[in-house]
This record gives structure tokens, C-alpha cells and sequence, in this order.
């Protein structure tokens, strides 16, 4: 029996997605033994270059306050985004890919790590030399992690989660799927509670549990 995949469309950037963290690691802990927990980064705003403008910065700072207002995470307003900020999301999801490469154990306590960094402490988390930091943190070699951050292999595998997000036609974060054997449930756009969210899955697990028996009977 194929074990059900809970695919996580997110972005280390999306303010929706740091409230949803909480979320995200009671049911990788609630499901631990009947699914399968599988993180795709979509890129946000990944390519931006121009500077962040002081209106930009006001709408973005009210999206903070309606999701610390909604869930209760911690964000650090003063400082945040300083002048001059290029808002490009795609360094760090680069840097989940590049962790994901080398130890998958580590690809949500990095993604986590990322969203701590930038939300609660203020830090750059679009700079290389950030995230390896953080990744040092975790006990990775940061030489080891800005060699495959840098990669061209590392560049191509982060597209692809990119790609991966339009293809299913996720245009926001976080998005939940529930995949079981060939079947696709759409569980969430947008931010959702766990039992929300329980209420989807566990009639889905237990259908699929339903068909296993009558198949060995």
C-alpha cells in the first residue's frame, strides 16, 4: 500500500506560511506514521530586483499584522524590511533545495529556521551569507552549503519546484493537497487550522485504509 503524500506548497517568505508553521508540525507529528509530509517551495516573489518602495513596505507590514493578529505567531515589526530591501523570495528557497539535497531530515527545520530568521529577527534571509549561517546553525558546513546553493544544479532543482506550483495551479501559499494512490484532494488555499484540516484527512486515511483490508481479505 502506497503511503498518502501531504504536499506543502509554501514559501519561506509568505507571511501566511510562517503563521501556518504551528499547523505544519502538529500534522507532520499527528500523521507521522500515515503519511508522508512533502515540501514544495513556490516562489513567491522569486526574480524581484527593484527595491521595495515605503508603500510596498506599509501593504506588506499590514499583512504581518493580520496574520500575527489571526494566528498568534511572533513577528518583529520595527526594522523590518529596511530601506533598499529587494523582496526576492528565490535565495531562500534555494537554500531549503540546497539543504533538501543533502540532508532531507533537515528540510523543515531549515524552512523554519528561514521564516524565524526573517520574521522574528530581523536578518536578510535574501543573502547567501545569511543562510549559510543558519544552516551552520543546524550543523551543516556553510562551505558545503553556499557550494551547493551556488550550483547550477541547485538553480535548476529550485525552478522546478517553481514550475511544480504553476503546474497544479497553486497561485497561493500555503496550499495543502492530500495525494492517495492516484487521487488529489485539494484540502486548503490559504491558511487553515489543524483540525480543519484533520476533518479533510482523516476521512480520506481511513477510505484508503477501508479499501486495503477488503483487498487482502
Amino acid at each position: 500500500m502506497n503511503q498518502p503524500i501531504l504536499w506543502y506548497f509554501a514559501d519561506p517568505m509568505c507571511s501566511w506560511c510562517w503563521g501556518f508553521s504551528p499547523t505544519i508540525e502538529a500534522l507532520k507529528l499527528t500523521y507521522q506514521d500515515k503519511l508522508k509530509v512533502a515540501l514544495v517551495l513556490g516562489g513567491l516573489r522569486a526574480g524581484t530586483t527593484d527595491p521595495m518602495t515605503p508603500q510596498q513596505r506599509e501593504d506588506i507590514l499590514h499583512h504581518w499584522h493580520a496574520v500575527q493578529k489571526h494566528t498568534g505567531q511572533t513577528f518583529q515589526f520595527d526594522g523590518a524590511m529596511p530601506e533598499g530591501f529587494i523582496y526576492d523570495t528565490e535565495p531562500a528557497c534555494r537554500g531549503v533545495v540546497a539543504i533538501s539535497e543533502s540532508s532531507p531530515e533537515l528540510t523543515f527545520p531549515f524552512f523554519k529556521a528561514v521564516q524565524s530568521a526573517f520574521y522574528v529577527k530581523n536578518q536578510d534571509v535574501t543573502k547567501p551569507e545569511v543562510l549559510a549561517k543558519l544552516a551552520e546553525e543546524l550543523g551543516v558546513d556553510p562551505k558545503l552549503f553556499l557550494e551547493a546553493f551556488h550550483s547550477e544544479e541547485t538553480k535548476h532543482k529550485t525552478l522546478a519546484h517553481f514550475h511544480k506550483a504553476r503546474e497544479w495551479g497553486v497561485r497561493g501559499f500555503p496550499t495543502i493537497v492530500l495525494q492517495s494512490d492516484a487521487n488529489y484532494h485539494l484540502l486548503s488555499k490559504g491558511y487553515s487550522t489543524e483540525a480543519e484540516l484533520k476533518e479533510q484527512i482523516d476521512p480520506i486515511l481511513a477510505e484508503k485504509q477501508g479499501d486495503s483490508n477488503k483487498s487482502i481479505q
